[in-house]
């Protein structure tokens, strides 16, 4: 009875390990991308931000950041890397474009302080 109750207690540790496995790696697209577009106002002052994050397991390469009448370009995004641009205040819209096919067009948010 000892026998099979640490049997079954393996058995059952094992296959927690390996839905886990699977749940939070498995889930990763290998191309991901997440594009924040927003602009900050306040005391007479704005700024715009994009916040771009490579939530993929794979490197995104030639990302075009398009703001209408000014593009940024990142040769190489690397899994779970962050990078943060400063757009024009006067964009209103974010197209980002990249070799491994993905296309995103965001609005800018506006938030007032």
């Amino acid at each position: 009875m000892r026998k099979s109750l640490v049997t079954g207690a393996i058995g059952g540790g094992a296959a927690v390990v390996i839905v886990f496995l699977f749940v939070f790696n498995g889930s990763t697209s290998q191309y991901s991308l997440y594009v924040d577009a927003r602009t900050e106002s306040g005391d007479g002052v704005s700024e715009s931000h994009v916040t771009l994050l490579n939530s993929g397991s794979s490197a995104l390469t030639n990302l075009k950041i398009n703001y209408g009448n000014y593009t940024d370009k990142i040769p190489i995004l690397k899994p779970g890397e962050r990078v943060i641009l400063s757009p024009p205040s006067s964009s209103t819209t974010v197209t980002v474009t990249d070799d491994q096919g993905i296309t995103i067009k965001k609005p800018f948010q506006q938030f007032n302080e």
